[in-house]
């Protein structure tokens, strides 16, 4: 019996030319792309952002549509949306202006009150008397006045900053007064292009992933009103003044994920430093941590799991991760984007998995006597 010999093989160690000139092409269009988007960050974060604004409105413009033109309720939905920060400005601002003015005029009565206080303690009398500090904040109180002045720099900066936020802020409600006229009919388009089941199933996952936006904003601001009006409360009784502007200001914070309701205790028991100290403050201090750990376990995760249906603990995972990539933008953007992508996942496995028809049990029969 002949042996037949044994074919040739290729050799598998050798790469082709053409194969080391397509990935070197790959790599180099990949980061190229990279690159691209690095430069185009600023406009795409806009466009990002304007997208999640505009599937926020959809809500209340598709609920005022039901009664009049959607033009002239996406109109009112905005004119409102302008006239937010405006309102919330003027409740704000001037109190904070009045107390810093009260603030500077009384620095040197306060200055005053710790040296007596000093005085009458034996030990900080002897640090006094070793390093002069009391007298060196007199002197500086006494010169806050005069430095005012020396701060036109800074709010030149500021002023330049105010411009730039207010351009980006235009920018991105035209770019979401687009997305929400017709942004819709362009997800539509998009659908049609496919074939029909795929068509079917894109439009329901964007009905999905709106749904979920929408709960997302409703939810936060649900949770943002909460603490909002229980901070007002908490103010009234203890006599804080302009405790409804402060609890605004609790409430606007609160919508910021980790940080928000933090940075509102704080500047709020700062205020209480002038008004009951130490009576105030300890209360308020006390009051604002039981409330944000509170906050924090259970009325966040509750009402941000059951606003866009997914598991607390991915809600805690998805604002710490967002927050530590993008700041603040992105602890605003982690939940809803984290919605998103467990929408499309398993709106994806549907498609690729469907439920057989034959899978489904058949209702139990009647009980005996029941027609």
């Amino acid at each position: 019996m002949a042996v037949s010999p044994t074919p040739l093989l290729p050799d598998r160690g050798i790469i082709s030319a053409r194969t080391i000139v397509r990935v070197v092409l790959i790599v180099l269009t990949i980061i190229f792309t990279i690159y691209l988007v690095y430069l185009l960050r600023r406009p795409l974060t806009w466009i990002f952002i304007a997208g999640f604004l505009a599937v926020a409105l959809s809500g209340p413009v598709a609920f005022l549509e039901r009664s009049m033109r959607r033009g002239f309720a996406i109109a009112l939905v905005y004119i409102a949306l302008i006239l937010i920060p405006i309102v919330l400005g003027a409740m704000l601002i001037p109190p904070v202006v009045e107390q810093l003015n009260n603030l500077i005029e009384n620095l040197p009565g306060y200055v005053q009150d710790i040296q007596d206080f000093v005085e009458r303690n034996d030990r900080l009398r002897q640090l006094e008397q070793d390093y002069n500090i009391t007298a060196e904040l007199q002197r500086q109180a006494s010169s806050l006045t005069g430095r005012v002045g020396d701060a036109a720099g800074i709010l030149s900066d500021i002023g330049l900053g105010l411009v730039n936020s207010i351009f980006a802020g235009v920018s991105i409600i035209i770019l979401s007064l687009f997305m929400l006229g017709s942004g819709r009919s362009w997800l539509a388009w998009f659908a049609r292009r496919q074939d029909p089941e795929r068509e079917v199933w894109l439009n329901r996952l964007f009905d999905r992933i709106g749904n979920a936006v929408g709960n997302y904003v409703a939810g936060a601001l649900l949770q943002a009103l909460v603490a909002g009006v229980l901070a007002f409360f908490v103010l009234t009784i203890l006599g804080v003044p302009y405790a409804g502007s402060l609890a605004v200001l609790i409430f606007v914070l609160d919508l910021i994920p980790l940080v928000g309701a933090t940075l509102g205790a704080v500047i709020v028991a700062i205020i209480t430093l002038f008004q009951d100290f130490p009576t105030a403050t300890i209360i308020w201090v006390i009051w604002s941590i039981v409330y944000q750990q509170f906050e924090n376990s259970v009325i966040q995760p509750r009402i941000q799991a059951r606003a866009v249906q997914i598991h607390p603990f991915i809600v805690l995972t998805s604002v710490l991760f967002g927050s530590t990539l993008f700041g603040i933008m992105g602890a605003l953007l982690a939940i809803p984007v984290a919605a998103a992508i467990q929408i499309a996942v398993l709106e994806y496995n549907l498609l690729r998995n469907p439920p057989e028809i034959g899978s489904v049990q058949a209702p139990p029969p009647p009980a005996p006597g029941r027609a």
